[in-house]
């Protein structure tokens, strides 16, 4: 299937437009996200059809507290994420080549004919980024909405405006994992910006789209109080007091085995500021 995103250069290369890496990409080669190549002047997404994960979880895993609780959703991942998080914890499929994992062949109507199957009244995209193959998830969602199913984004949000304006009317629910308050922390831990993940909360704020947010607090990198506050008064002066927000515990994983895990004092001393700051719903996760 051939991206809509993307636009040839000199040499053979072409220039991913989905997110704000803007990878300049060879002929034979692949993006940072591993699952867009260069074909011959041309930019495919090596994983459309053909999710590598499929599950029917409750919503409140996404998490969602705030988006019809008690339901389920289908949920659903390729391989591939634009970021590359030290501490990820689903790094056997994210950070990963679609050769490297098996996959099912599920065409976008195979996969809403499933969700319906299995009587679920959404589809999550979920577990990696959902954002590095969004034609699927597009075409998926749109095909889902047309049947009255919810779509619900798990996401980091990394991603450029035209696709995202694309993918918004389809778009029902996200969680958006804020994943600091620092654009230091966003290129030393993650690989990316901060300014391009707020830009994204705010254009799903626009469009209507359900918001709730994740910040997963690791100790000495983001557990700074100062930072959390400013963090939260962005969020009130943005006019997403309501926006629950999800202050999640960090265990040691993938490439920081070396840290403990978040103490639960941290996280409460969080929540404190987030509800002094003006936030609505503030919600403990992995605890």
């Amino acid at each position: 299937m051939r991206p809509l995103y993307f636009k040839p250069l000199e040499d053979g290369r072409v220039e991913c437009l989905v997110c704000p890496h803007h990878c300049r990409i060879a002929n034979g080669k692949t993006g940072l996200c591993r699952s867009r190549r260069n074909h011959d002047g041309e930019l495919v997404s090596e994983v459309y059809g053909k999710p590598c994960s499929l599950a029917i979880d409750p919503i409140e895993k996404k998490p969602l507290y705030h988006f019809h609780p008690g339901t389920t959703c289908l949920s659903l991942a390729c391989t591939g994420c634009n970021f590359h998080c030290l501490n990820c914890q689903n790094h056997d499929i994210s950070q990963v080549a679609p050769s490297e994992v098996g996959h099912y062949d599920l065409a976008p109507e195979e996969v809403v004919r499933l969700c319906l199957e299995h009587h679920c009244p959404g589809i999550a995209y979920t577990y990696t980024e959902p954002l590095t193959y969004i034609e699927y998830v597009t075409e998926t969602a749109r095909l889902a909405h047309e049947k009255g199913l919810w779509n619900i984004l798990v996401t980091a949000g990394y991603v450029c405006q035209e696709p995202l304006a694309d993918l918004l009317p389809y778009l029902d629910a996200a969680n958006v994992d804020l994943k600091s308050f620092s654009d230091e922390i966003y290129q030393r831990v993650s690989g990316g910006h901060l300014a391009p993940v707020l830009d994204t909360i705010l254009a799903m704020k626009e469009a209507g789209v359900w918001i709730e947010l994740t910040n997963l607090l690791i100790p000495t990198i983001n557990d700074d109080m100062d930072m959390i506050r400013k963090m939260c008064q962005w969020l009130v002066a943005h006019g997403l007091a309501h926006a629950p927000l999800h202050f999640s515990r960090f265990f040691p994983r993938y490439k920081m085995q070396d840290l403990p895990p978040t103490p639960l004092s941290t996280l409460k001393a969080a929540q404190r500021i987030a509800l002094d700051e003006g936030i609505e719903h503030v919600y403990l996760g992995n605890v």
